[in-house]
């Protein structure tokens, strides 16, 4: 084995034994896993009992996003915390990132798991991706969740270089950013990601220390290499595509749940019922992006309630 070889190997052991870990820290007995689907390798841990609850992170995350949930979900659900493509425990390939792509491979994940249907909620482009999956493999879809975002489409197109002095905010400049070829991976290694972490963090949350410094050190883990950079690329690379995707899909048929707070949810609100045949709407009060992290409690409430 070459040394090249032998130290890729030597670090995929280190991440299996890391998220391993991690997922033993949780109350109720959660186990972390693997699995090839669709020629990529994906990470996920479950745990509990019940029917099938898929549950996909967003950026800057990872599965342990979802860490503060898991146990309540899991007394009434068999759950899977994925890796996406690209992300934490998951492989990180060359292409595939368009979120159309990412579905199929959680359909192929829910097929090699032995389920017909299963519960969906994603969560940042996780939640593009559980909207894909609903979507494009509808047969396999009881339910979908949708936290705070909606599925990428044209408005995207109109997000201005420089914003207004009457701009609400945020001004998403980080999207520009990932469109950047070859750059981020070399301003954001060697621990420097951390920096765009705490900055997403603090922008996004009303209280910063509902993700205290353990956690941010988690995460930064997963993001740290130029391959978990350029990979994490990979998902904002692709909206063209996505949003040529979108345009494309009917209304979904399965009952589809907003979660969102304030402002966006009022905007999804609006959006979401013409997206879907079965839409409701619910407002996570005190938080503002990362809801799952920072209101715990209320996300769990309306999902057991929402999925049944």
């Amino acid at each position: 084995m070459s040394p090249e070889a032998l130290a890729e190997a030597m670090a995929a052991t280190d991440d299996e034994t890391h998220h391993a870990r991690l997922a033993a820290s949780l109350d109720g007995g959660f186990s972390s896993r693997y699995a090839e689907v669709d020629g990529v390798r994906l990470h996920y841990v479950t745990g509990g009992q019940g029917s099938p609850l898929i549950l996909l992170p967003g950026w800057p995350e990872t599965w342990w996003e979802y860490r503060k949930v898991l146990p309540a979900l899991a007394a009434r659900h068999q759950v899977y915390a994925v890796d996406i493509r690209g992300m934490g425990g998951s492989a990180k390939p060359a292409a595939g990132f368009e979120k159309k792509n990412m579905a199929r491979d959680i359909r192929e994940l829910v097929r090699l798991l032995g389920h017909e249907r299963v519960d969906i909620a994603g969560h940042g482009i996780g939640a593009m991706v559980a909207f894909a999956f609903a979507a494009n493999h509808p047969e396999a879809t009881r339910k979908v969740a949708i936290l705070n975002t909606t599925h990428i489409d044209d408005s995207y197109y109109d997000f201005s270089l420089v914003p207004r002095p009457d701009h609400q905010g945020p001004h998403r400049w980080w999207l520009a950013f990932q469109q950047v070829e070859n750059l981020p991976e070399k301003l954001l290694t060697d621990g420097r990601y951390r920096h765009l972490i705490d900055y997403m963090f603090d922008l996004s949350l009303l209280n910063p220390a509902a993700i205290p410094p353990h956690d941010r050190a988690v995460y930064a883990r997963s993001y740290t290499t130029p391959e978990a950079i350029r990979a994490s690329q990979g998902w904002f690379r692709s909206y063209r595509q996505d949003i040529d995707d979108f345009n494309t899909y009917d209304k979904i048929t399965a009952p589809m749940l907003g979660l969102a707070y304030g402002t966006f949810h009022d905007y999804m609100s609006q959006v979401l019922p013409t997206q879907g045949t079965d839409v409701r709407v619910a407002k996570i009060e005190n938080t503002r992006n990362y809801l799952v992290e920072e209101q715990p409690e209320a996300v769990a409430g309306a999902l057991l309630e929402f999925f049944g």
